[in-house]
């Protein structure tokens, strides 16, 4: 007799902006409610910045992203944008990383967007690039599909690439859904989705 091995995980919810400070304060055991109200199943949380890990019948990663944008306004009252992943896309992101000579996970993010970030963003990202190199930056950011590698090699804290990224006028605003996570972040999503 064959022995069936338990379903894995096999899509991703990144939310953007929960948990910050005392804004948007979302419990992740309501999250995983909310996700499972949907109708989808093997749901776990990693760490409170709203990673959601799942299994689902649909395949249709931006409605799966509008349905849990509506659940989650009409359940927990809190508005984020999500971006929805599936698991062979998320490991192509780690594939793809631009910069694998990076050994500090700490030091590497990934913002990942809805859409393929067009060239306007593009241009607007190298722009923020050269005006942070001015200032004396180390900081690097490469851009593959909708997803926005960044390399700070002094800590994303004292980062200016980052923070010009992030402002309400930067690139990142401008797409509308970019959610950012450090790379230990990803790759453990990642792991969390073969296990």
């Amino acid at each position: 007799m064959r022995s069936q091995n338990p379903p894995v995980p096999n899509y991703v919810a990144l939310l953007r902006g929960i948990n910050v400070g005392a804004h948007n304060r979302v419990a992740m055991s309501e999250l995983r409610e909310v996700v499972c109200s949907l109708a989808h199943t093997d749901v776990a949380t990693y760490i409170q910045s709203g990673n959601v890990v799942f299994t689902s019948a649909e395949t249709d990663t931006a409605a799966i992203a509008s349905a849990l944008e509506r659940a989650i306004a009409a359940s927990l009252g809190v508005r984020p944008a999500v971006v929805v992943l599936s698991r062979d896309e998320l490991a192509q992101v780690v594939a793809d990383n631009p910069y694998p000579e990076e050994t500090n996970p700490k030091y590497l993010h990934a913002a990942f967007t809805r859409e393929p970030i067009g060239p306007d963003v593009l241009a607007a990202i190298a722009d923020a690039q050269r005006r942070a190199a001015g200032k004396g930056s180390r900081d690097e950011a490469t851009a593959v599909g909708r997803i926005l590698f960044l390399r700070t090699p002094d800590g994303i804290g004292r980062s200016e690439l980052a923070a010009q990224l992030a402002r309400a006028s930067g690139p990142l605003a401008a797409t509308g859904s970019a959610t950012m996570r450090n790379w230990a972040t990803v790759t453990k999503l990642l792991a969390m989705c073969q296990a």
